[in-house]
């Protein structure tokens, strides 16, 4: 590992041999020039430092500096965007940003079950044409391990258009990916993820634009209040309030603020999702299908 890559506290060996790793991993790559898909979250930020850190370790003689491109999308917050290129910088990587709008495309707009490969597709599609553009042929998105166990089947176009997901071939997991970056300084070691807007909405729910804009401001308002896991599920006319458990008795102690502030976001019935926060609880009407259809058969 690269000595003078400096951590901000102690690492166990196992930890400091996974970083040696995924260090070791982009210099071998260095002269195809590496580019990344940065969103400004835990793990493309981990990416950008480990690859940012393997073009500065002196083994490639002036490599180009990392490609950082950054997707503004309309089911992703746009108040991402400056923040992605500022992090990119700060990481001596070079940002380029790509506005995508994914409403184009008339089969997305419907929400289907496939709707993260339509939608992976479009915008790695887009990414990887401005990579080799400029000349970069290692593009690499924040796969990692944990996502081998969730239903994505957006990462079926990774391996159709020849997208590396490094975390994910090397095994690390996400809370692997938060221990690191906390280690190393990084500031999204404890930031939350923030899936795509479309999964607030259950499959084949018309993805209406002001509708998300609505559940993207209310999760904010709640993140605001100090709820750190928010998702606002949507389903017509149920507004579905998913927290960490540990936070139900804040939430209830607020009770009167926070249906005062849903309702004038237009939601006539709020409730509270008694099973807490669960990454992907919208996922379940399709693996639930799923295992019905394959213990019938």
């Amino acid at each position: 590992m690269n000595t003078s890559i400096k951590m901000d506290r102690e690492l166990s060996p196992k930890l400091l041999q996974t970083y040696a790793g995924l260090t070791a991993y982009f210099q071998s790559e260095l002269h195809r020039g590496i580019c990344i898909a940065y969103s400004g979250g835990v793990d493309s930020t981990l990416l950008l430092k480990a690859a940012s850190d393997a073009a500065s370790s002196g083994i490639a003689p002036k490599p180009r500096p990392v490609l950082a491109v950054i997707l503004e999308t309309q089911l992703h917050p746009h108040s991402d965007t400056q923040q992605a290129v500022q992090r990119a910088r700060q990481l001596h990587a070079l940002p380029e940003v790509i506005r995508v709008n994914e409403f184009q495309d008339p089969q997305l707009l419907n929400n289907p079950d496939n709707r993260c490969y339509l939608c992976k597709h479009l915008l790695f599609s887009e990414l990887k044409t401005r990579a080799l553009e400029h000349g970069y042929c290692m593009i690499c998105d924040g796969s990692n391990k944990d996502d081998e166990g969730e239903y994505r089947p957006g990462m079926k176009v990774l391996k159709e258009l020849g997208i590396r997901s490094p975390l994910l071939e090397l095994g690390i997991t996400k809370s692997e990916v938060r221990a690191l970056s906390g280690a190393l300084g990084l500031p999204t070691a404890a930031l939350p993820s923030t899936p795509c807007l479309a999964t607030r909405l259950p499959y084949g729910t018309y993805l209406d634009r002001d509708l998300l804009l609505r559940i993207h401001t209310g999760e904010q308002w709640l993140r605001e209040q100090g709820f750190y896991n928010v998702r606002l599920r949507f389903h017509e006319p149920l507004l579905r309030i998913e927290i960490d458990c540990s936070d139900f008795s804040k939430l209830l102690r607020m009770r009167e603020q926070v249906i005062r502030q849903m309702k004038s976001l237009g939601f006539l019935y709020v409730t509270l999702d008694l099973e807490g926060f669960r990454s992907g609880s919208m996922d379940l009407q399709i693996t639930n299908t799923s295992s019905a259809h394959s213990a019938i058969s």
